[in-house]
């Protein structure tokens, strides 16, 4: 049982409450702390001096005191009027991914909403009300207060659930399940829209991901090595250990683990000094990969046991108004990430096009009916376009910053859209992977009879069981389609 606002939350933890594995809850610990801040934000709302959000309005309206009886017109007003994003709906696991950690922020004790309210959010998470969340519209910083509008305004009877693959209205679904809209109080509607949920989730989600095709890139990379019958030799751990980036030594481990008792990489049938980079260099290039992981998975970790909305209340008398709901220390390293996802898919498309030329006992573009036929000459265009496509989205958005609230939010991350494309250029990274594995696979039909490790002969099955030997040309498109959903689905064997 994870205990939310006590607990350590991790990547996994997260995935796990959201796919259900794991349970959640709010113990009597969590809910002291919650209610002992409750209580430090009434006396504010009640207070004649000025405290930002809590009797104040917001952004460069700050110097505008509200009255008590204004408060929860106030609260309601800013998520209506932040409520602007625009786009296709996010994937629904990111929508629940968002209120497990806006819920872990909140039981930490510094945000002063009611228990209640949490409660309530609990019960969307548990019974999987999803509120439908528009993908464009945050810059990141005052946190991410478009998509955390949408996220929330079904609390108040407003917004739009996912019902099934359908969308309706949050009034009637809270009808339909009993739930009356709540009312909220001082400090709760920034309580629920400061904050960096909305990046998090899409580094948590993405995270999840990089982690297997970092494994997987490894794997293919063993089996396009297999079928260019390359040189084992550049991932001795000798070699390593004398430059031990923690990455580049993961993966050499790794490729020695890939090719063990190969009787194809023992044969000396083709010779050859060295390798070109892409198959000499993976435990340098792959590892440096791995290094961006360590840190995005370090900082979102960071992140995710974090309280990150504002005001912060600190005591009966002190609410600041800081900046922990800037998106920067993520959009940067998300940004990284990206072009580490990206690196993979580079180096992955070089191997390929390296398996077509015609090398080491190889037929030019792996077709012994060449001439006629094309082989799989058109494949590697694709993922020539796919890495284009990715070296497009490295643009860091974490460079950049458009002012707004007239001035007073004059340094924005733009995170979300760091967050975006992270996880549109892990999507692309799927399909050039299971080109790869196309490539791989035809090759070492050309190296038999020789016998490949055990784990790579059960991923050259699995991939036979989907995709046949290329004998002659044929409708590529279902076969690379068949990969992808491998790919997706994470059905290959990577360790």
């Amino acid at each position: 049982m994870f205990k939310y606002g006590i607990d350590h939350l991790t990547v996994d933890k997260v995935i796990a409450i959201a796919e259900g594995t794991l349970k959640a809850e709010i113990t009597s610990e969590a809910k002291d702390k919650v209610n002992v801040c409750r209580g430090k934000v009434d006396k504010m709302a009640n207070s004649d001096a000025a405290i930002y959000g809590i009797n104040t309005g917001f952004g460069p309206l700050c110097d505008v005191q509200i009255t008590p009886e204004e408060t929860s017109k106030l609260q309601e007003n800013l998520l209506i009027t932040h409520a602007v994003g625009v786009g296709n709906p996010i994937n629904k696991k990111l929508s629940k991914i968002m209120m497990i950690c806006k819920v872990h922020a909140l039981c930490q004790g510094f945000s002063g909403v009611r228990l209640e309210m949490i409660e309530r959010i609990v019960y969307f998470i548990e019974n999987d009300l999803l509120p439908v969340v528009p993908e464009q519209g945050s810059v990141g910083a005052s946190g991410d207060l478009a998509p955390l509008s949408h996220l929330f305004l079904p609390l108040l009877g407003e917004g739009e659930f996912w019902v099934g693959d359908s969308i309706e209205s949050a009034k009637k679904v809270l009808k339909d399940n009993g739930l009356e809209p709540l009312i909220l109080q001082a400090k709760e509607g920034l309580g629920l829209i400061n904050g960096t949920q909305f990046i998090l989730a899409h580094a948590i989600l993405g995270l999840k991901k990089m982690e297997y095709l970092l494994d997987l890139a490894d794997v293919a990379g063993a089996m396009t090595l297999e079928g260019y019958s390359g040189n084992v030799s550049p991932f001795k751990e000798e070699l390593h250990k004398i430059r031990p980036f923690e990455g580049n030594l993961k993966v050499a481990e790794r490729m020695r683990m890939l090719l063990k008792d190969s009787q194809n990489v023992e044969d000396t049938s083709f010779p050859r000094v060295q390798d070109p980079y892409s198959i000499r260099c993976m435990p340098q290039v792959h590892g440096a990969s791995r290094n961006a992981y360590n840190h995005l998975n370090e900082m979102a970790e960071i992140e995710m046991n974090s309280v990150t909305d504002n005001p912060i209340v600190l005591s009966e008398t002190e609410a600041i108004s800081g900046g922990n709901f800037h998106g920067q220390p993520l959009a940067m390293v998300l940004d990284y990430a990206s072009i580490a996802v990206a690196e993979l898919g580079n180096i992955s498309d070089r191997r390929s096009y390296l398996l077509l030329e015609g090398k080491y006992g190889l037929p030019r573009l792996l077709t012994t009916a060449g001439g006629l036929n094309s082989g799989f000459m058109i494949p590697q265009y694709t993922t020539a376009a796919l890495v284009t496509e990715n070296k497009s989205l490295c643009f860091p958005p974490s460079a950049d910053s458009v002012p707004t609230s007239l001035g007073q939010e004059d340094h924005v991350s733009m995170g979300s859209i760091s967050g975006r494309k992270f996880n549109q250029i892990l999507g692309n990274l799927d399909k050039i992977l299971a080109i790869e594995f196309m490539y791989a696979a035809q090759a070492m039909d050309f190296r038999r009879p020789n016998k490949f490790s055990s784990i790579i002969e059960e991923n050259f099955k699995l991939i036979r069981n989907k995709v046949a030997k290329l004998e002659e040309d044929r409708v590529l498109k279902d076969d690379i389609n068949a990969l992808v959903v491998m790919v997706k689905n994470q059905e290959f064997k990577v360790a």
